[in-house]
């Protein structure tokens, strides 16, 4: 009876095992294993939205800048939010199935209950098991999402970074945009200036399209910052990268021309650059240009010598230092801006060699002014009488032609050997010159004139460094025309008057250029540095719109092959 009794619990245990595989298993797997695999789907969409909707930078997944910029979001960001969210999921779920895992087999088949609850435990344990398949297969699906979404980015990324490049190349080159510093004990040339932010003015070093992005760059306070000249860089305060120093505004968009003028001391430079200015203030405003100073000090300074020239004295002697540019910013119609640097140093700086040397703005010029002072020149000095002699006249024993061999000895150095477009040989002191005997021819024939006093060798060598050389006259009596013609031929600004001014409205030559007023700064835009720039948030956005067309995808698919 006994025996009975076993064989039949056995049958019995079989028969239950039976049902419970047959009917119980099957919907109990199938209903684990979908709900536990929906589960970890929602628990990862809900992470991902916890860390790609906020805007606040310390989120789940923090941003934070990389030397005082925020890095393209495909180049890092997007693989940083990636692991935050699979690295919080992951261990997330692995946790909670192990944990259901034991608790079942705590709860149903830990007594002699488990004899008969184990299909039980089994489709359930089995269905979170197993889940990791369907889990593994999602987790996959969004990491090639990722991928997909980052190579996509990048592709059209790196299409911009090489037509903004190429675009500011063929800006450059084609309006022979050169950038050079204009201070002392610098004056070298400039690939790419430093850019100062406009909101926390944190100075930017690499404002190009790179890692940082391809149309913007974006500060660490937040502020959106243009990457090439086109696009408005040259609207933000620059500085010479090698040096610190200001740079004048719009460098970059319009070319510098360094103009250097050449002469021993007391040769009269700086009063023939003032004249110049002079000139060319009237000219600009007569055919509707404008002309300004960058800075307010040479403004001053013009000022004074305008004032000193009316008052019929002498200007100051220019100081031993090496010299800051006189910048000139002019604009002319239907013409591209031009940026003068005019270098105007001490005579005494071309009294030796390793005086010249320093003089490293010589290396960037296409245009030379070559201040002769007549006075200087040893067979003028002994043609003069008595009379003429008591000229006031301020001069140098330095001999006009050793002070050009030394220029030109270091010109020499350069890899084009010095080669000039245009040099302009100002005879200086016309004005004093001509009440002598041996300046009365000088008007006639400039070039003749200083061929007569043994020039005519130092005039040779100087039309086999440039294409065209110019000798020209002036005094304090010069007109104002000429020497505008003068002036727009060395600087290759086309400075034609349009027509004769009537005689009864002069130019007013007194009138002082104003300072270059701030041309339409750069207004910056964009969030607080406590907020994720506006390209991460599109870029986490358009995760987040991938992982809610997958959703929708597969439950369409899902709805589609469930038999109904």
């Amino acid at each position: 009876m006994q025996q009975f009794l076993w064989v039949l619990g056995v049958a019995a245990w079989a028969l239950i095992m039976l049902v419970g595989f047959a009917l119980v298993f099957p919907p109990l797997f199938a209903a684990t294993l979908v709900s536990v695999t929906l589960l970890a789907f929602a628990y990862y969409y809900n992470v991902a939205c916890r860390a790609l909707i906020p805007a606040n930078a310390d989120g789940l997944s923090p941003v934070a800048p990389s030397d005082g910029v925020y890095r393209h979001y495909l180049v890092g960001q997007v693989w940083r939010d990636w692991q935050a969210v699979a690295g919080t999921v992951a261990p997330r779920v692995y946790q909670g199935a192990d944990q259901a895992v034991r608790g079942l087999t705590a709860k149903l088949v830990s007594g002699w209950w488990g004899f008969f609850l184990f299909p039980v435990w089994a489709a359930l344990c089995g269905g979170i098991v197993l889940a990791a398949v369907p889990v593994a297969l999602i987790g996959a699906a969004l990491t090639l999402l990722y991928g997909l979404v980052a190579l996509v980015g990048l592709a059209g990324w790196l299409v911009c970074v090489v037509l903004l490049a190429g675009v500011e190349r063929l800006f450059m080159v084609s309006g022979r945009i050169l950038q050079t510093c204009p201070h002392p004990s610098c004056y070298r040339r400039i690939g790419l200036p430093v850019y100062a932010c406009p909101r926390c003015g944190r100075r930017h070093h690499d404002l190009v399209p790179s890692t940082a992005g391809a149309f913007r760059h974006v500060c660490e306070c937040g502020a959106r910052l243009p990457t090439t000249v086109p696009l408005g860089r040259y609207r933000l305060t620059a500085y010479c990268p090698h040096c610190a120093g200001r740079l004048p505004d719009r460098i970059g968009r319009v070319r510098v021309e360094p103009v250097p003028f050449i002469g021993g001391p007391a040769a009269g430079k700086t009063t023939f650059m003032f004249l110049a200015i002079r000139a060319l203030h009237a000219r600009t405003r007569e055919i509707e240009g404008s002309l300004a100073f960058v800075e307010k000090r040479h403004q001053h300074a013009y000022a004074s010598a305008v004032a000193e020239f009316a008052r019929g004295g002498q200007l100051a002697k220019t100081g031993p230092e090496l010299p800051l540019a006189t910048m000139l910013d002019v604009e002319l119609p239907n013409r591209r801006p031009r940026i003068l640097y005019l270098f105007d140093p001490a005579g005494e700086l071309f009294t030796g060699a390793a005086q010249v040397e320093s003089l490293r703005y010589l290396d960037h010029s296409e245009a030379l002014v070559f201040v002769l002072d007549p006075f200087a020149l040893p067979e003028v000095r002994g043609t003069l009488t008595e009379g003429e002699r008591s000229i006031p006249i301020a001069t140098s024993d330095e001999d006009p032609s050793d002070t050009l061999q030394r220029v030109l000895n270091d010109l020499r150095s350069r890899p084009d050997r010095g080669r000039q477009r245009r040099v302009a040989v100002v005879v200086t002191k016309a004005d004093l010159l001509a009440r002598t005997s041996i300046g009365r021819d000088l008007y006639a024939d400039p070039r003749a004139w200083l061929d007569s006093l043994g020039l005519g060798n130092t005039l040779r060598i100087l039309d086999q460094l440039a294409e065209e050389v110019r000798v020209f006259p002036s005094g304090l009596d010069t007109p104002p025309s000429r020497l505008a013609e003068l002036v727009g031929w060395v600087t290759g600004l086309p400075l034609a008057a349009r027509s004769a001014l009537p005689p009864d409205v002069p130019p007013d030559l007194a009138a002082v250029p104003p300072v270059l007023p701030v041309r339409d700064p750069w207004r910056p835009k964009g969030r607080g540095p406590g907020l994720v720039p506006v390209g991460h948030q599109a870029g986490r956005w358009s995760i987040l719109g991938g992982l809610a067309l997958l959703t929708a995808s597969g439950v369409l698919a899902g709805l589609h092959y469930l038999p109904i």
